[in-house]
């Protein structure tokens, strides 16, 4: 059961695409968990396509439970090193028009 006010809590749900993205896992893996009642989730609708919400807390438990610790931890370690990538290129390109701006300057 999920605690008091988790469901509000910054980052503490995802969507189920969110968490086939960032843990690999695939959408019948989430609708078993649904269905079993490992995981609580809460269904939405965007113009008329629904999507499902869970718990991050009840997610990363049901894939230690059913895949292993192990799994969780790789997976996790994949999304960070690939939000650090992503960061890492675009502090280069914000990196890359300052020294071109400040060529710039120089020569004035």
């Amino acid at each position: 059961m999920a605690e008091y006010g988790e469901w509000n809590r910054k980052g503490a749900s995802l969507s189920e695409a969110t968490a086939q993205k960032e843990y690999g896992v695939t959408r019948d893996f989430l609708f078993k968990g649904m269905k079993s009642g490992d995981l609580e989730y809460r269904q939405g609708e965007i113009w008329g396509n629904p999507y499902y919400r869970i718990l991050r807390s009840q997610l990363e438990a049901y894939i230690i439970k059913k895949l292993g610790k192990g799994n969780l931890m790789t997976n996790k370690k994949q999304e960070e090193l690939r939000k650090i990538k992503k960061e890492i290129a675009v502090l280069s390109k914000k990196l890359k028009l300052l020294q071109a701006r400040k060529k710039e300057l120089e020569l004035e």
